[in-house]
């Protein structure tokens, strides 16, 4: 694939699409993500992030894994910035760290019985002014590409919620969610950090961070109860979509309807 550097993306025609995206093939790509995912989740989650730096360079956010994923970079095609990313994690890949990024938070019993290939999104996240749904489908469009190429039939991951308010939008998320969304048919995700229960107060309402609203939307569904990640001061849950799943209106979107894995 064309290199995504931030020079070939400023050459790009102005009658072109607003955004450019593509995986990462520069140490200049890398950089910029690693970047990006310090800002948007040292602000997301109350600066939690730069007290787990312990590295020569403390405003890049990265850890072991990434050295074995392929990571999808979103760019401004008018600024060259970088503006949307997430890392893919294979189950082959998986096989060569130990396990799964998601299986450090959860005991996931029948993952390895699924019946298909799987692949792990992490570490996605959106800078802040990009968030009204253009980067975002970018994002998914490239990655569905992905998907279909490469015939993987399940997407794995977690999708975060912050606890700065003591854990009042996990509970009424969730709440919502073993009404709608929850299921444990496939896999029973048991945190191994459980979120410290809580009386929720009358008349609160849930606000669903876009990534898991994105998730849901897509026909994913969550598998069990959230682990509660102390460090980057959130409670994780474990996010399930089946391709056989996905939702009529996003297959036809990314021109999926005609594709099974």
């Amino acid at each position: 694939m064309e290199s995504i550097t931030r020079q070939a993306v400023v050459r790009k025609p102005a009658r072109e699409s607003a955004f450019v995206a593509g995986f990462a093939e520069t140490a200049e790509d890398m950089e910029d993500i690693f970047r990006l995912r310090y800002e948007v989740f040292n602000s997301a989650f109350s600066g939690n992030l730069a007290g787990m730096q312990n590295r020569d360079e403390p405003d890049l956010d990265n850890d072991h894994y990434d050295a074995h994923c392929k990571h999808l970079l979103v760019r401004d095609a008018r600024t060259g910035e970088a503006i949307a990313t997430t890392r893919l994690l294979t189950d082959e890949a998986a096989g060569m760290v130990g396990h799964f990024y998601s299986q450090s938070e959860f005991f996931l019993p029948g993952l390895t019985s699924l019946s298909g290939k799987v692949l792990e999104l992490g570490r996605t996240c959106i800078k802040e002014n990009y968030r009204d749904g253009a980067a975002i489908f970018t994002l998914w469009q490239t990655l569905a590409r992905y998907l279909a190429d490469n015939r993987f039939r399940f997407l794995i991951g977690c999708a975060s919620i912050s606890m700065d308010d003591g854990g009042i939008q996990t509970e009424a998320i969730m709440k919502d969610i073993r009404q709608k969304y929850l299921d444990t048919s496939q896999i029973n995700a048991k945190p191994k950090t459980p979120v410290p229960s809580i009386q929720l107060p009358e008349n609160v309402v849930a606000r669903v961070p876009a990534l898991l609203k994105t998730y849901l939307r897509l026909g994913a569904r969550v598998c069990g109860e959230p682990c509660w990640d102390k460090e980057f001061g959130c409670a994780d849950v474990f996010i399930l979509l089946d391709m056989h799943n996905l939702c009529p209106r996003y297959a036809r979107r990314f021109h999926l309807e005609n594709w099974k894995p």
